[in-house]
C-alpha cells in the first residue's frame, strides 16, 4: 500500500503554546472577559489558575514567530472549558470565550495564513468534562436522561465529585472530572466525526489527537482519517502515543505521532547523569546513555515506521507534560543546546514547546506551564541559537527529508548524516567532558567544504585529507558542516 503524509509537515518547524500562558492582549470590546481576578503573569502557575493569556495574544507575537522561523503551531485546547488548560471540554463547537472566542479565532487563522503559518489544533476525543451537556443531562436526570449510552456508566448513583464513593463511571485515568465517550456507540462516533471535519472546513490546518491509544473502537480512526482528507488531502493528523505506534502508523489512520523515544534517548545520551529528576513525575530519569547506545536507540527508532511516516513525526525535547528539559538536567545549559542540536538535524518536524527558545525553565506540572517572560528576561544567546539552527533546517533540504546515517558512534561522540541527491550533511556532537579527536573515514565523492554551525563558536576544528576527516570536538559542543 502506498502511505501519503502531507508533504508541508516535511518541512515545518512547529512551535507549541499553551494558550493561558503565552501572550494577553484585550480588544476594547472584550475588556470585561479579563476585569476577573487573574494569576499574576509572572508568579509560578498553580493547577487551577488563569493567567489570561488568549488568541489575540497569540496573533501580536505571529512577527515575533515568523522572524524565529516557525512555520506551523500546535495550540493546545482551545474549545471552552472549565480549566485553564482546557482538556476538560464542554463545548467542542465553541471557541473558549476567554481566549477571544470565534472573533479572534477567524482572526488567528487569517493572520497566520497570511503568513504562511499552519494551524493545528488539539483535539481531546477520549473523554469530556462533567460540564459537556450530554453528561450533565445525565448528572441532572439520572436513569432517565437519553444520553446515557454516551458514556461508560457503571452502576448508580454517579458520584462525579465525592472521592469518598465510587464514580460509576469510566473516567480518563480515573479522574472523576473527565468522563470517557462511549465511542462504541455510533452516535458517539458520528459526534465526534464532525466535530473533526467542521474545524478542518473552517480552515484550520490539522489536528494532534489527545490521549489517542484510548479510543479502542475498531475502525474508529481510520474513518476520521478518510473524512477529515476528504475534506482537506494536506490536513495533519498526528496521535499522542506515548511510546511506539505501529498498529496507528499503517498508512490508514495517523500521519505521525508525538511520543517519547526520541526525548528519552537524547535526554539519556546528552543529559546522562546531570538529570535531577526525569521528564515526568512518575518515572525515573532514564539511564544515561554512550553514543553507541544512543545510536541503536535512534536506528530503531528509525526503523519502526515508514520512512514517509518518519518524516511527519511530532519530536520535541520537552512539552506541557513533561518537566523543560533545563529543569531536567539542573540549569546545565549546554545540555538543552545539544539536545536542540539534535531536534532540529533529526528526521520529523521538531517542535519547539513555547518559552524554550528564550531559556524559560519549569519543573513537574503545572511548573512547566509557566507564562511566556517578558522580553527583558530572555536568554538571547539561546534565542540567537535557535534562530540559526531553525535557519540552516530551512535553508538544506537534506536536513528536513534526506536520508539518515550514523557515521561514528563511541564514547560520547556521535556522528551522523542528512544527504539529499548531493547535498551532504555531517553533524557532530560531543557530549563528554572531555576533548575528542579523531579521523573518520568518509564515502562522499565530496569532501566537506564548509562549516554551516558550531556550539560553542568557533570551537571545534577540521580539515578533510586523504579521505579521511580530522576532527576536534571540544567537550560539550556541536559541529554541522556541509
Amino acid at each position: 500500500m502506498q502511505i501519503y503524509t502531507p508533504d508541508w509537515v516535511k518541512h515545518a518547524v512547529f512551535y507549541q503554546i499553551f494558550p493561558d500562558r503565552f501572550a494577553r492582549i484585550v480588544p476594547a470590546h472584550q475588556k470585561w472577559l479579563l476585569n476577573v481576578p487573574l494569576e499574576d503573569w509572572n508568579a509560578p502557575p498553580t493547577i487551577h489558575g488563569y493567567k489570561g493569556g488568549n488568541l489575540w495574544g497569540i496573533i501580536e507575537k505571529l512577527d515575533y514567530l515568523q522572524d524565529l522561523g516557525i512555520n506551523a503551531i500546535y495550540l493546545n485546547p482551545i474549545f471552552t472549558s472549565a480549566s485553564n488548560h482546557r482538556y476538560h471540554t464542554l463545548d467542542y463547537y465553541q471557541i473558549d470565550p476567554f481566549l477571544g472566542g470565534e472573533e479572534a479565532f477567524a482572526s488567528l487563522l487569517k493572520a497566520a495564513h497570511n503568513r504562511h503559518i499552519k494551524i493545528v489544533l488539539d483535539g481531546t476525543f477520549n473523554h469530556a468534562s462533567r460540564g459537556f451537556y450530554f453528561f450533565n443531562d445525565i448528572l441532572e436526570n439520572g436513569i432517565n436522561s437519553p444520553w446515557l449510552d454516551w458514556f461508560k456508566i457503571t452502576g448508580w448513583p454517579l458520584a462525579p465529585y465525592d472521592d469518598d464513593h465510587p464514580a460509576n463511571y469510566g473516567a480518563w485515568h480515573g479522574i472523576r472530572a473527565l468522563p470517557e465517550f462511549n465511542t462504541n456507540n455510533p452516535a458517539v462516533r458520528e459526534y465526534i466525526m464532525r466535530i473533526g471535519e467542521h474545524w478542518i472546513k473552517l480552515g484550520a490546518d490539522g489536528w494532534r489527537l489527545d490521549s489517542a491509544d484510548y479510543i479502542k473502537t475498531p475502525g474508529f480512526w481510520q474513518e476520521f482519517r478518510e473524512r477529515i482528507k476528504a475534506i482537506n488531502p494536506e490536513a495533519y493528523i498526528v496521535g499522542e502515543i506515548p511510546m511506539y505506534a505501529s498498529e496507528w502508523l499503517d498508512g490508514t489512520q495517523f500521519d505521525g505521532v508525538s511520543s517519547l523515544p526520541f526525548l528519552n534517548a537524547t535526554t539519556a545520551f546528552i543529559v546522562g547523569d546531570r538529570q535531577v529528576k526525569g521528564h515526568l513525575s512518575e518515572y525515573a530519569p532514564p539511564p544515561p546513555a554512550d553514543a553507541a547506545k544512543y545510536g541503536e536507540e535512534i536506528n530503531q527508532l528509525l526503523q519502526l515506521y515508514p520512512w514517509e511516516i518518519q518524516l511527519t513525526q511530532l519530536n520535541g525535547i520537552n512539552n506541557h507534560d513533561t518537566a523543560r528539559l533545563l529543569d531536567v538536567a539542573g540549569g546545565d545549559r549546554p545540555s538543552l543546546y545539544l539536545a536542540t542540536l539534535l531536534l532540529l538535524t533529526f528526521p520529523g518536524a521538531p517542535c519547539i514547546y513555547y518559552g524554550d527558545e528564550v531559556g524559560l525553565t519549569g519543573s513537574y506540572d503545572p511548573d512547566c506551564r509557566r507564562g511566556f517572560p517578558n522580553k527583558e528576561a530572555w536568554d538571547q544567546d539561546i534565542l540567537e541559537f535557535h534562530r540559526q539552527l531553525i535557519k540552516l533546517r530551512h535553508s538544506y533540504p537534506a536536513l528536513r527529508i534526506g536520508e539518515y546515517q550514523t557515521l561514528y558512534a563511541q564514547g560520547q561522540v556521535y556522528i551522523f548524516s542528512r544527504r539529499l541527491a548531493r547535498e551532504n550533511i555531517i553533524i557532530a556532537v560531543n557530549a563528554g567532558n572531555s576533548t575528542a579527536k579523531f579521523n573518520l573515514p568518509i564515502s562522499s565523492p565530496t569532501e566537506p567544504e564548509k562549516t554551516l554551525f558550531t556550539y560553542p563558536e568557533n570551537q571545534n576544528n577540521w580539515h578533510f585529507q586523504a579521505g579521511y576527516l580530522n576532527l576536534t570536538l571540544t567537550s560539550r559542543s556541536g559541529l554541522i558542516l556541509a
